[in-house]
């Protein structure tokens, strides 16, 4: 596959809805040629009128093949989309694991970008949807260096943070904080609706907090069946623990338990201000160089553990050799955890150096 580098990159985007739309304008306003098709043709003519493609049709040339179709067929299209490619090829769905092992292709990676809209469609793409967004990747043991290096730099460039989970930890982590989040939306807007039947004001009066809580509930349904079937085990799981605390705050508030009270809310506040909210701008930052062998998967091994020992990859790029090795693997991190990456890695049998470079 020839470079990025070398001559304008080239994509394929594969459903031109809303994510889809939205990854080809991020990609053409940074420098991409973007083709795509869609299974409704006016949906696909729609987006080149609109500018999320340069051409209709799939570029059997492409760099990089976007799958963003509903969740249920991902596997298939991807299937399909390698034998008639010969770049990798991602996705954005929501829900890995029944994807990811579906797919044994070293070429393929699958991803998740943590942004939305409550729009639908074309009409609701935008080139910005990824800009500060976390963008999931989830390669494997079976996943190319060059596959993941090339993928994550497509990502990169569209502004997101990429962090690297295994496919399962993704379902679990996404149904507790975007899919059961999304349906209790949907619980307290059908819980105020049936309220509204008695009380007309009630709905005049949700305005604030419950507003905001129930903002995502705005989103088209269309997706959900397909993400609920599809990770059911994790999302019925999150449930039932919500479900446990939401059977706590019961206690407390029929127990008239001040102190308890308190301390819940307090917890949450500090929680929530806590929230991690980007990278500062004057944070130090430091090189860590690993030389990674040719056997499958090295990669992934290595930003799956930074990811599980909290460690933020700003940055990944890989010099190749010509020997026995496949080459350094070239990391950007945090100077005051580049400590913790490095011991990890030693832990692990490598031998990492590090630099320190600046902010």
């Amino acid at each position: 596959m020839s470079s990025p580098g070398d001559r304008t990159p080239r994509a394929n985007i594969v459903g031109t809805g809303l994510i889809g739309g939205s990854v080809g304008m991020a990609l053409r306003a940074a420098g991409w040629h973007v083709s795509g098709v869609d299974l409704d043709d006016a949906r696909a003519a729609r987006a080149l009128d609109v500018g999320a493609l340069d051409a209709i049709g799939l570029d059997a040339d492409a760099d990089v093949t976007v799958v963003a179709t509903p969740v249920g067929s991902v596997a298939a299209v991807v299937a399909d989309v390698l034998g008639r490619v010969a770049g990798v090829v991602t996705d954005v769905g929501s829900v890995k694991a029944p994807v990811v092992g579906a797919v044994d292709d070293p070429r393929f990676v699958g991803g998740h970008p943590m942004a939305g809209s409550e729009q639908d469609g074309i009409e609701g793409a935008t080139p910005a949807m990824f800009d500060g967004a976390v963008w999931v990747l989830t390669p494997t043991d079976v996943t190319d260096d060059d596959a993941y290096t090339t993928v994550r730099a497509m990502v990169s460039s569209l502004g997101a943070e990429v962090i690297d989970l295994e496919p399962a930890s993704h379902d679990a982590i996404v149904a507790d904080v975007s899919h059961v989040p999304h349906l209790t939306a949907a619980a307290l807007m059908a819980m105020a609706a049936d309220r509204s039947v008695e009380h007309r004001a009630l709905l005049r009066l949700a305005a604030g907090g419950f507003r905001d809580m129930t903002r995502i509930a705005a989103s088209p349904p269309d997706i959900w069946p397909d993400i609920c079937a599809e990770n059911r085990s994790a999302i019925t799981a999150s449930l039932d623990r919500l479900i446990g605390s939401l059977g706590q705050v019961r206690s407390l508030v029929a127990d008239a338990d001040r102190a308890g009270i308190v301390s819940l809310l307090d917890a949450a506040r500090q929680a929530r201000v806590n929230l991690p909210t980007g990278i500062p701008a004057d944070v130090a930052l430091s090189e860590i160089r690993v030389p990674i062998f040719d056997r499958p998967g090295e990669l992934a091994r290595i930003t799956t553990l930074a990811t599980e020992i909290g460690v933020n990859i700003f940055d990944v790029a890989i010099s190749h050799s010509g020997e026995g090795a496949a080459g350094v693997l070239e990391m950007i991190v945090e100077t005051s955890l580049a400590e913790r990456l490095t011991g990890a890695l030693m832990a692990n049998s490598y031998r990492p150096t590090t630099r320190d470079i600046g902010t």
